[in-house]
């Protein structure tokens, strides 16, 4: 979601003859977008700040202006804050009015003040956003932002508010608007983005067989999943939409129904399976993976191994595992039986080396055969492309530029626990893919 946030900061800067540079040293705009799922947030924004003020003071013996700009989730929780331990801040603006950013910059110069804007505006930031466009022939679609699930642990409610959903015209406009600039695949993002609940369709299954529809989208995929949210409808599209990838990242957190509960997460570990049940009887070669907290308040040796059963039975394609870290103003931050750290790294370790080994069992199984894969930027190595294979796996390969921006079919021979190394195996029309 930050990507996507951060790709349209840049399209709405550009209305006012901005363009993007990778060089700091040639910024008139220093831009840090941030997030506050993770503990120590703000603490890393003020070191970063410190490092780009560098810039600035460089800049300002030069005679130059710079302002340095922070957006995101930790300016919706900590605004006033940024400003006051910062100087060097010139405008702080949160998840919901970056759309307003022009004007922002336009009213800083003008009455040269510091500016903050992190409440909830009434309307719509996709409203007055200008027309998006392809950057890659992978590209990110917002369709719903927010969540109105309260799991105890989380900010995400305080920081980018109730659930919203955009109306499926917008989504189908924006979907052509990307196809037509060059998109080839499109993930469809959400807090909760199954929770989508727009107008124009029935329900965010209704919603992908509308967007596979928009002409020249090859491939379509969504994320993040919330369990108990799932319905029937979107299970069948992975059965019948050729163009919706064979992955779905549904989070768990824990296998433990205790802990579940008290994270206030709404289903079991048994309907959790149940639900990977029925996605892998739709879509038999799906890959499943999914996010873990360890640690949580009051988890005991016996959940975490519930924990453990859980990764064991549904056997997972890649994961996100974290120990647990409070969050300010969660309820989880006040809970007592909070788990010492050496206990949560030692758990986490056992988690991750379970992960990895499943990871690397799935990457291995797709050794021998010929995937298709998008091409979607240059390796370290000269003549070294890498993309992504339907099942979200990356991809490494001796191919010339010809072949960036194209899904091309590549027989894999290597496979690590990260990563594939394939070769082209026949003809490709390097213009049109094959």
């Amino acid at each position: 979601m930050n990507i996507y946030d951060s790709a349209r900061i840049r399209d709405a800067l550009e209305t006012l003859g901005y363009e993007e540079t990778d060089e700091p040293t040639e910024a008139d705009i220093l831009l840090l977008n941030t997030c506050h799922i993770r503990e120590k947030a703000s603490e890393k924004l003020f070191s970063e700040i410190g490092r780009l003020n560098a810039f600035k003071q460089e800049r300002a013996r030069q005679k130059k202006e710079t302002l340095i700009i922070v957006c995101g989730c930790v300016v919706q929780a900590e605004g006033a804050e940024i400003l006051k331990r910062s100087h060097t801040v010139d405008i702080a603006v949160g998840p919901q009015n970056y759309h307003l950013l022009p004007e922002m910059v336009a009213r800083f110069h003008r009455k040269n003040g510091r500016v903050l804007k992190a409440d909830f505006p009434a309307e719509s930031k996709f409203d007055y956003l200008p027309k998006t466009k392809a950057t890659s022939a992978s590209s990110f679609l917002a369709i719903q932002e927010g969540c109105d699930n309260f799991c105890t642990y989380c900010v995400v409610p305080y920081t980018r508010g109730c659930e919203y959903s955009r109306s499926a015209a917008e989504i189908i406009d924006e979907a052509r608007q990307l196809v037509e600039t060059g998109a080839k695949e499109i993930m469809l993002l959400g807090q909760n983005v199954n929770c989508w609940h727009g107008s124009g369709a029935a329900d965010f299954g209704e919603l992908l067989y509308l967007v596979a529809q928009v002409d020249g989208l090859k491939r379509l995929r969504y994320t993040t999943s919330y369990p108990s949210k799932i319905t029937r409808s979107v299970i069948r599209a992975h059965a019948e939409i050729p163009q919706l990838m064979p992955y779905i990242h549904l989070p768990i957190q824990s296998g433990s129904n205790t802990v579940l509960k008290a994270m206030n997460r709404q289903y079991t570990a048994e309907q959790y399976i149940d639900i990977v049940e029925q996605f892998r009887k739709a879509r038999p070669d799906i890959a499943v993976s999914s996010d873990f907290i360890v640690g949580f308040p009051g988890e005991t040796e016996a959940d975490f191994e519930q924990t453990l059963d859980v990764v064991r039975q549904v056997e997972y394609a890649s994961s996100y595992s974290f120990k647990y870290s409070p969050r300010p103003g969660t309820p989880a931050a006040l809970m007592k039986n909070q788990v010492p750290e050496e206990v949560k790294t030692e758990r986490l370790i056992r988690l991750q080396a379970l992960l990895l080994e499943q990871q690397k069992k799935a990457y291995e199984k797709t050794v021998g055969k010929t995937l298709e894969v998008l091409l979607v930027e240059k390796g370290k190595k000269k003549g070294q492309l890498i993309g992504y294979t339907p099942y979200l796996q990356t991809v490494h390969v001796e191919a010339d530029d010809g072949y960036l921006n194209q899904i091309v079919p590549l027989k894999i021979k290597k496979a690590s626990a990260t990563s594939l190394s394939g070769e082209l195996n026949c003809d490709i029309n390097k213009k049109t893919g094959f």
